[in-house]
């Protein structure tokens, strides 16, 4: 699924039929996968909780549908909505499944931070083989031909090193189980490599984040040293050379100015809310025509801030419904147990901050959307020790020697 939000071919005919036919086959996929599992030996006794989170995601969907009626251009409000409900039902049998595996088969050794950590690596790897390769199609010329960063025409270079921090988020969890902890740490340079390579300052503040929150975990004072020492070398080295450009000084105004985009956000907020406040401009509008245009700053298709894309595009309204969803969210999260409390903060991290300055977990269809969604059913669902008189019939064909234990 994540794989096919790349855009892998400057055919647009071949990358829509990917797309179309990747997630679409995935989707499918993903309940063929939820249902083997039941057949093979289990039922679906979960239920719900924190419910409000999900009900109002759903409500900011729900939300998003209706503003067809009023929306600048249908097709487009439509497209987005879709691929972003598609991405749900995904994520929904995505993670009962390892919720029911844990349930009726405890001796698998499939887990949720290793499954996102070696989907992003195995991505990442065609990238970083990609650059040696065909370095022309994998890397983008920037600030004029000055800069060059990795992703090219596939991957915008700040959502490809948005996603290294979501691989880092997760391979760090291997160190927990002593988990071919010399494999690990190869994919984990790999990662940081890239990191380098697409010259994201958010991905980069993202990734140390994450290894502060680890560092907080470990007990053993002769380790929290050694990481402080590396990261003390390390950090010095890769803030001047991606956050301040070898102390460019007009890279340093870029950075103050978020590259750009607070004059852009003063525009939107003092000519374009004030047209549509209440509805907005309909699900990832932002105008009435493609594009924000403005006499003080640049034009610009999207806001390149998830929360001011639903202040535009929902209005007052949606915001105000994303705002809770997310602060429900975070209380969901904090009553999980501590691992998981720390998995998912962890992944939240860089989501958050590319958040802040591109599409965003509440932006146009991206990954970021689809591993949020993730984050949601992974602390809406829990074990039930309810079981039905048909579930338990179900039991006794395929696992008779679990139901003497119900």
């Amino acid at each position: 699924m994540t794989a096919c939000f790349f855009t892998w071919s400057e055919n647009v005919a071949i990358t829509r039929a990917i797309k179309l036919v990747g997630r679409i086959g995935v989707l499918f996929a993903s309940y063929a996968i939820y249902d083997k599992i039941i057949n093979y030996g289990a039922v679906d006794n979960l239920k719900w909780k924190n419910h409000l989170s999900i009900l109002l995601y759903a409500s900011y969907l729900g939300l998003g549908f209706l503003s067809f009626l009023w929306s600048t251009d249908v097709g487009y409000s439509a497209l987005q909505w879709f691929m972003t409900a598609q991405t749900t039902i995904f994520c929904y049998f995505f993670i009962k499944s390892i919720y029911i595996l844990d349930e009726f088969f405890p001796g698998h050794n499939i887990r949720f931070f290793n499954l996102v950590g070696n989907t992003v690596f195995v991505l990442i790897l065609v990238f970083i083989i990609g650059m040696w390769i065909d370095p022309d199609s994998f890397y983008r010329l920037t600030n004029g031909g000055e800069e060059a960063r990795l992703g090219g025409y596939f991957m915008n270079p700040n959502e490809l090193g948005m996603l290294a921090g979501l691989g880092v988020a997760g391979l760090l969890f291997e160190f927990y189980r002593k988990h071919y902890i010399g494999w690990t740490i190869f994919k984990l340079l790999i990662l940081f490599y890239c990191l380098l390579e697409t010259g994201s300052r958010s991905s980069l503040i993202g990734a140390f984040l994450i290894i502060g929150f680890h560092l907080k975990q470990l007990n053993d004072a002769r380790i929290k040293i050694a990481v402080v020492v590396v990261m003390m070398v390390v950090m010095p080295i890769a803030v001047n050379k991606i956050i301040f450009k070898d102390g460019d000084s007009s890279r340093m105004e870029e950075v103050l100015s978020m590259t750009g985009r607070l004059p852009f956000w003063t525009a939107l907020i003092n000519e374009g809310l004030p047209r549509e406040p209440l509805l907005g401009f309909g699900f990832m509008r932002i105008d009435y025509t493609d594009a924000f245009q403005s006499a003080n700053t640049y034009a610009g298709k999207m806001t390149h801030n998830t929360f001011m894309q639903v202040l535009i595009n929902l209005g007052f309204v949606g915001i105000t419904i994303v705002a809770f969803q997310l602060s429900f969210l975070f209380r969901g999260i904090s009553r999980e147990k501590k691992d998981v409390k720390l998995m998912l903060y962890c992944l939240l991290i860089p989501l958050i901050i590319n958040s802040v300055t591109e599409f965003g977990i509440f932006g146009e269809s991206n990954y970021g959307i689809l591993f949020y969604q993730l984050i949601i059913f992974y602390i809406s669902f829990e074990k039930s020790d309810i079981i039905t008189a048909t579930q338990k019939i179900q039991l006794k064909k395929r696992r008779p020697d679990l139901i003497q234990d119900i």
